[in-house]
């Protein structure tokens, strides 16, 4: 067993086991986006982000691909970790606001709005239906080509795949297929129907006090006191 610090707390993992498994063996939610139970760690999307070391040697990490380490100190819910993972939401956002599984992450983070240009793409590039072809399928019908802008998902060849059967299991997963609950025609880039309440201690402090999700806010009052 490994002995590693989580959030001040003295715990053990196993062996092979990432941040993220760790995490939530102990309970604390850690949001994800390209990470699917099944499928091999990918690490694309950054939602999972958590902060390692202390001081100035402190750095961000996603959790999903990190493996566990003797000695390591692990925050997961420290100011720079949550402006972090906002970020990236506006980024998706922006990206694909289309997506109901976008809008609850935006819903979970107090996320309200997005400060990048809109651009309504239907690929996040989160690479969940190569994986979920390749790996639970057995296919190997799609997958990545081409760098940087120009990188998409596609067949080889840009033509029909002898190997796809239609299984329909990329569909099945994508988070972009996956359209928000007012439809094509939404009003707004952001939804917001769905908004909880971030966790009100990171106002003041570096930490969060708590790791209910959402927050239940039962310090709100004491902090504002101080």
């Amino acid at each position: 067993m490994l002995k590693l610090k989580l959030n001040g707390v003295d715990v053990q993992a196993e062996e092979g086991w990432t941040l993220l498994e760790t995490a939530r063996f102990y309970g604390l939610p850690i949001p994800t986006l390209c990470h699917y139970e099944g499928l091999s760690p990918y690490g694309a999307c950054r939602l999972c982000l958590v902060e390692i070391g202390t001081g100035p040697n402190a750095k961000l990490v996603s959790s999903c691909t990190y493996p566990a380490e003797e000695g390591l100190e692990v925050r997961t819910h420290t100011r720079r970790v949550s402006a972090a993972r906002k970020m990236v939401v506006e980024l998706l956002l922006a990206t694909c606001p289309d997506s109901k599984t976008i809008q609850d992450l935006a819903a979970s983070m107090e996320v309200q709005k997005t400060r990048f240009k809109v651009r309504h793409d239907d690929c996040i590039l989160c690479g969940l239906c190569v994986r979920m072809c390749s790996e639970q399928m057995s296919g190997k019908a799609i997958g990545f080509v081409n760098r940087g802008e120009t990188r998409k998902i596609t067949t080889p060849f840009d033509i029909r795949s002898e190997e796809c059967r239609l299984c329909g299991g990329c569909m099945y997963i994508c988070p972009a297929c996956q359209l928000r609950c007012q439809g094509p025609d939404a009003p707004g880039v952001v939804c917001g129907s769905c908004l909880n309440v971030s966790p009100v201690c990171l106002e003041e402090y570096e930490d969060a006090l708590c790791y209910l999700d959402p927050c239940c806010q039962c310090l709100k009052e004491e902090v504002k006191k101080k």
